[in-house]
């Protein structure tokens, strides 16, 4: 069948009946953002509680906090192969499972190398859980609403993040600012560990309220079932028979893109796959994720006391979700390059006046106060200008601009280059802050000023333009 024999379904136009019960089933499947946050950021609180009671040193520390990134990975490189077999709920399910028995696990552990291990199956839940919520949400949504109800995952991964620093907290408050402080019979940092069920377990039962993909149950000759889907997702004023045509014309017509299909050039991949590994790399060289990893530990190392370290965490993750709704509102205004070059510079203002504040030596354990509220006020900048830019614009870019035949192999490639450079900043940060603080912010200087040119010499605006034009 040509493209002008399939028959024009009007799904272009839809719009359901019920638009509530739609954004209940994109806000379901985005619970796997939240806990992808939630689940990343979590860690934060117990940083110092870790190496207090495995007495442990800065590079081992950093080894725990960093090998979820490893789960991750594998996560996020598994999750489309078991999706297309099982099914996309199916794979909910199981990444609810994980989270479950990660908390639990990482509440109670016995030892130093148990905890490590419940990290990496965290991860590879998050992993998952990255891959699938924005595929399934892209295949149940109306295509007039694709776009607001996509922005759903990444509203959730910040907002799991906020509220996870929130939860923190007030369990630190219970605990009277004691990390290893006794709350519900556990110290305090096991509790903030554990406290993940109670989402996890929420996915979980919202997965079984929510319909499998439509092109999924045509994947596996389930019709009948996937008219129903369609009729409830976009509205029984389309043609259903015309639309499943569509989805089995589509599928059929798929390149299975492959690693091979990315090789070309003098160095190894072709030049659009460097470009998005550098988008990639850049967006975690800037230092983001010590953010949330590490915040509280960085504001104690500077003599902020341990209460006001996590609230201030906390005010940081508002930030981010203030940032990301500024980029929502703005990426298909303004285009994704202009937001990319005004969070470079913004975050270059941020980082480079962290880095002045922490060159002074600290008075009695702390920054003097000019430099300490510069630190604090130019943390909070620094996320600003990212979150509004290249926390969203990234993605955004990473999904537009490959080829249709290489995109999913491609974007496979970027991806883990994020996972590599993530690891490879969570991995080295105690160890660079134990050698020179402000060095440290210097380096992430560096990294954000690069990513200007970088951006203005090989990034193509992709705004307006149809996924059909990449080539």
């Amino acid at each position: 069948m040509t493209t002008s024999q399939v028959p024009n379904s009007g799904a272009r136009g839809a719009h359901p009946e019920h638009l509530g019960h739609v954004i209940f089933i994109a806000a379901a499947a985005a619970m796997g953002g939240f806990l992808f946050g939630y689940d990343s950021a979590v860690i934060n609180g117990a940083v110092e509680a870790i190496r207090d009671r495995y007495d442990i040193g800065s590079a081992a520390l950093a080894q725990v906090i960093a090998i979820a990134l490893i789960g991750c990975a594998i996560g996020a490189a598994t999750a489309g192969r078991i999706a297309d077999r099982i099914g996309r709920i199916r794979c909910m399910q199981i990444s609810s499972v994980l989270f479950i028995v990660s908390a639990i696990g990482s509440a109670l552990p016995f030892a130093l190398y148990d905890l490590a291990f419940w990290r990496v199956v965290g991860g590879f839940a998050i992993g998952m859980a990255s891959v699938i919520g924005p595929a399934y949400i892209a295949e149940v949504s109306p295509a007039a609403y694709r776009g607001r109800l996509g922005s759903f995952q990444q509203a959730a991964i910040v907002v799991g993040i906020a509220i996870s620093q929130l939860v923190n907290w007030g369990i630190l408050n219970a605990a009277d600012g004691d990390q290893r402080g006794e709350v519900m019979g556990l110290e305090a940092w096991q509790v903030m560990l554990g406290v993940m069920v109670i989402p996890a377990v929420l996915y979980g039962l919202l997965s079984f309220a929510i319909p499998e993909s439509p092109r999924f149950l045509l994947e596996v000759g389930r019709r009948d079932r996937a008219r129903e889907v369609l009729k409830e997702v976009e509205g029984d004023k389309i043609d259903l028979d015309a639309r499943v045509a569509e989805i089995e014309h589509a599928m059929k017509r798929e390149h299975k893109s492959t690693f091979k299909d990315l090789l070309g050039g003098s160095f190894l991949f072709k030049p659009i796959v460097w470009i998005g590994i550098g988008l990639s790399v850049f967006q975690q060289f800037v230092g983001i994720n010590v953010a949330f990893y590490y915040s509280s530990t960085l504001w104690q190392s500077v003599g902020v006391d341990p209460t006001d370290s996590f609230f201030y965490s906390f005010t940081t993750s508002i930030i981010n979700i203030v940032g990301t709704v500024i980029a929502m509102i703005f990426v298909d205004r303004v285009g994704r390059k202009p937001l990319a070059l005004i969070g470079s510079v913004g975050m270059v203002i941020g980082l480079g006046l962290e880095a002045w504040a922490f060159s002074f030596d600290l008075v009695d354990g702390k920054l003097p106060a000019t430099q300490g509220w510069v630190a604090l006020v130019a943390a909070h900048i620094f996320v600003l200008f990212f979150a509004l830019s290249w926390g969203v614009v990234v993605w955004v870019f990473l999904g537009e601009m490959f080829p249709n035949r290489i995109r999913a192999a491609a974007l496979g490639v970027a991806a883990s280059a994020q996972w590599i450079a993530n690891w490879a900043i969570t991995a080295s940060f105690p160890s660079l802050a134990d050698w020179n603080l402000s060095a440290t912010y210097v380096i992430y200087t560096f990294f954000a000023a690069l990513s200007i040119p970088f951006v203005l010499k090989f990034v193509k605006e992709t705004k307006g333009k149809t996924l059909e034009e990449m080539g």
